[in-house]
């Protein structure tokens, strides 16, 4: 028995120093105590093995004596084995900063790095901004008619959106603009996301562009003349960045610029002589000013020594000679103003560069920098966004859709893909919202901004394929009246622009994480690189320690006992030991993956794809209990909270569960696996009665509802297009009285009181209105009702020859008919004609 009992307080003893990393000398001195006590009660062979183990820890964990003989051979082995950093990646790795990103890399997430930076909302200026000129601007466009009679925004659109300053929300006051914080661009983005090509018009300049740029790294003269154009929407601006053989790879840019003197305004300077060929570069034909990155060399070493200056970016203007631009792609379903940009022999001054000369080959960080902030805002304010819509429109629209008698909205079946869209919507609010705002503390979140853009437009794709499900055939067939077909089609850009998502996470989440968020790993290959052994010593025994408390953190979380503090309560704090745990099983695999397969790890894309999921799923869930702590907490929220972390838990463990199938070695990954899955998988996806009540909330009139729909567009004012999502709204105010008098009503019908001719909703509130089973007050009531919902339900059509856009090679299959008929107008238009 006292075998035993030296044996569990040995282990007690090594799980309590390594969670908590307390280091080689209290492993020594607890061993040292443990094995005194086993000689006093009598178990000396085990007091034998734990005062050698003691030794054994202080020979090779205490500085002093493992610096003489264990850190040279250790310095030695990692030299050959570590990873070579490239020039370009280590721009990457440099650029931006690390945050909550690097807790979840360390095994134990400290949540004061989260929690303290409260999110203070949007100020009083901004919030207005987002209420009315948001609305006006969402209220001029139809997606049909963007699309398919214009392949444009509306004029009064563009010149709306320069007057009230839409293109100038990050350029400060001082220069004209609105000088708005990162929360309220994504707001903004976020209201405006209700037509794709509204947002992405607004979104790109204030995004990855010359004003951003100018900002950060022009000269003041640049500045100053620039920058005033810009906010008011004088110069429209685009960045040249991608083309035929560089688009998710953009450091193999073939486009070249050599330093040479040339002619400039009738004078001879030194300048660039361009040549490139852009492609998919957003608002080039109607672009002003052109950012451009190219590969810039100096064979006659005019400026220095350096040949190869490296990837530099200009400012050009769109008449400058030798550029040609104006022609359009046409991207798919949604017709924004995209395009090529091709120059020949363009011959520009030095200080058309970007900070001029002194910032000549600092393209590369410059575009890093700027990408880690634009990716955390645009695209994925845009899927945020998008995901608000999808509540209020498929909410809406399944609720006064009824098939067998009841609303849709009530059939199990589609109430799985509402509480996915609402989930979805509900996580990508949260990302988003707090991310920003963690840009507005001063972070560049390189890492995240990669999450982000990833998972969130991954999350737009499933919402919107959900949507378009639950409307069937409304929404599938195109004209006016569908507020969601072109959205749909127009997804894949979100998908595959600004790093493709295949690429995204596949190598950058955990692949640049790796290195740039580990609290270990910059530092080794720093300490390699400058050959010094006393920083390596530091770093490889942190890491060793950090790996080791990462083994006792994972093993006993998943045994039920819990790692580390949160600052939740109740549902909340349960996922939050979640995320420790899991933080902590992510970053021993990580260590493990990076140990066992060394630089290869970098071919190994699916195995590092699915690391990068368990971190993205914890750095959600982080955001989705920052939003839950923080935020209004209205009814009906708690069940989206759980069943969004749940979800969120669910993929992580799936993700660490798949990594351990497949890691190359087979003998490491069967004994990591009782330490990180003791007890196999144990998160569950949301059960069903969470399902029915969140598709329940946002298909009804509930505060829950109105919180997830909440600054988007939902009013309807006279001249504007029409508003489906403030429709819907007005529906569900009244579909309480109209679901009671549908019982009434249907019920008479069964019951045979009503004529069996009865067949349409209309009908049947006459024949009970006549046999007084409801007042006349109701029964108008249900006319005018039911004329508002078959208005929603209908679809529009066409004449024959009108889809043809060559009129000449239709076939008349029957003969033309002898009077063409125009396609059903909706309320406000048929309104406007007569």
């Amino acid at each position: 028995m006292n075998h035993l009992l030296i044996l569990v307080l040995a282990i007690v003893v090594k799980l309590v120093i390594l969670r908590r990393e307390m280091g080689a000398l209290a492993l020594v001195v607890g061993f040292t105590v443990v094995g005194v006590l086993g000689f006093w009660w009598n178990s000396p062979w085990l007091g034998a093995l734990l005062i050698l183990s003691a030794a054994g820890a202080a020979i090779g964990g205490l500085p002093a004596l493992r610096s003489s003989w264990l850190t040279p051979k250790l310095f030695s082995i990692f030299k050959q084995v570590a990873p070579k950093v490239s020039d370009t990646e280590r721009v990457a790795l440099e650029a931006g900063s690390v945050g909550w990103d690097g807790e979840l890399f360390s095994g134990r997430p400290n949540w004061r790095v989260l929690m303290d930076n409260r999110n203070s909302g949007l100020t009083d200026e901004e919030q207005a901004f987002v209420d009315h000129q948001c609305s006006v601007a969402s209220g001029m466009c139809n997606a049909w008619d963007i699309a398919n009679e214009r392949a444009d925004l509306p004029a009064d659109a563009w010149n709306y959106l320069k007057k009230e300053g839409f293109f100038g929300m990050i350029i400060p006051k001082e220069y004209g603009g609105l000088g708005f914080s990162a929360k309220a661009q994504s707001a903004v983005l976020q209201k405006l996301s209700v037509n794709e090509s509204l947002m992405v018009v607004v979104g790109v300049p204030n995004s990855l562009g010359p004003g951003e740029l100018l900002l950060k790294y022009g000269s003041q003269e640049q500045k100053d003349h620039y920058l005033p154009r810009l906010a008011d929407g004088r110069e429209i601006p685009c960045f040249g960045l991608t083309g035929p053989r560089a688009g998710s790879d953009a450091t193999s840019i073939p486009d070249t610029g050599i330093v040479c003197k040339g002619m400039h305004d009738g004078k001879e300077v030194l300048g660039v002589r361009l040549n490139f060929e852009k492609r998919w570069i957003t608002l080039a034909p109607i672009a002003t000013v052109v950012g451009l990155a190219f590969r810039m060399f100096d064979p006659d070493k005019l400026l220095g020594e350096t040949e190869d200056i490296g990837i530099t970016c200009a400012l050009i203007p769109r008449g400058t000679e030798g550029m040609e631009i104006g022609r359009r792609h046409a991207p798919i379903g949604s017709p924004f103003m995209n395009g090529p940009i091709i120059g020949k022999d363009v011959f520009i001054p030095m200080d058309w560069l970007i900070g001029g000369t002194e910032m000549a080959g600092q393209g590369w960080r410059m575009l890093v920098e700027c990408l880690s902030v634009g990716r955390c805002i645009t695209l994925p304010s845009g899927a945020s966004g998008s995901g608000r819509y999808m509540v209020g429109l498929a909410g809406g629209y399944t609720r006064i859709r009824r098939q067998f008698n009841v609303p849709v909205a009530d059939m199990e079946g589609v109430q799985v893909p509402l509480a996915r869209i609402a989930s979805m919507a509900y996580i990508a609010r949260a990302t988003v919202r707090h991310t920003a705002n963690m840009i507005d503390a001063g972070e560049k979140p390189a890492v995240p901004s990669a999450i982000l853009k990833s998972q969130l437009t991954e999350f737009q794709r499933q919402m919107v394929t959900d949507a378009m499900d639950v409307h069937g055939g409304k929404t599938v067939t195109l004209g006016p009246r569908n507020y969601l077909g072109i959205g749909y089609s127009s997804t894949a850009v979100s998908i595959t622009v600004e790093g493709a998502n295949i690429m995204t996470r596949s190598l950058m989440i955990f692949g640049q994480g790796a290195i740039r968020c580990h609290p270990w790993v910059l530092k080794e290959l720093e300490a390699k690189d400058n050959n010094d052994i006393d920083a390596f010593d530091t770093a490889i025994f942190g890491h060793i320690g950090m790996a080791a408390g990462n083994v006792a953190r994972s093993l006993t979380a998943a045994l039920g006992i819990p790692t580390g503090e949160t600052p939740f309560y109740g549902d909340a704090g349960r996922y939050a030991r979640a995320v420790n745990r899991f933080s902590a099983s992510f970053s021993l695999l990580a260590d493990v993956a990076m140990g066992t397969l060394g630089g290869a790890l970098k071919q190994r894309e699916m195995l590092s794809a699915r690391l990068g999921d368990v971190l993205s799923n914890l750095y959600m869930t982080s955001m989705v209990l920052k939003e839950w702590h923080e935020g209004t907490k209205v009814a009906g929220e708690d069940a989206l909270m759980r069943y969004s972390c749940e979800f969120l838990l669910y993929r992580a463990e799936l993700a660490i569960d798949e990594i351990l199938d497949n890691l190359p070695s087979r003998a490491v990954a069967i004994a990591v696996r009782p330490v990180v899955l003791p007890l196999g998988k144990r998160w569950p996806m949301p059960s069903d009665k969470l399902v029915a009540r969140i598709a329940r909330d946002i298909s009804t009139d509930t505060p829950l509802r109105s919180h997830l729909i909440e600054d988007t567009w939902q009013t309807h004012e006279e001249g504007q297009q029409e508003n489906p999502l403030a429709r819907y709204n007005a529906l569900l105010k009244d579909n309480e009285r109209a679901t009671s008098l549908y019982k009434v009503v249907n019920k008479a019908y069964a019951r045979g009181e009503l004529p069996t001719t009865a067949l349409h909703p209309e009908q049947r509130a006459e024949e009970a209105y006549k046999a007084e089973l409801i007042s006349e007050e109701d029964y108008n009531f249900m006319v005018a009702y039911e004329a508002d919902v078959l208005d929603m339900l209908t679809v529009d059509d066409f004449a024959f020859d009108e889809l043809a856009r060559n009129k000449s090679k239709i076939v008349w299959h029957n003969g033309r008919p002898k009077a063409k008929r125009k396609a059903v107008p909706k309320k406000s238009e048929a309104a406007t004609d007569e």
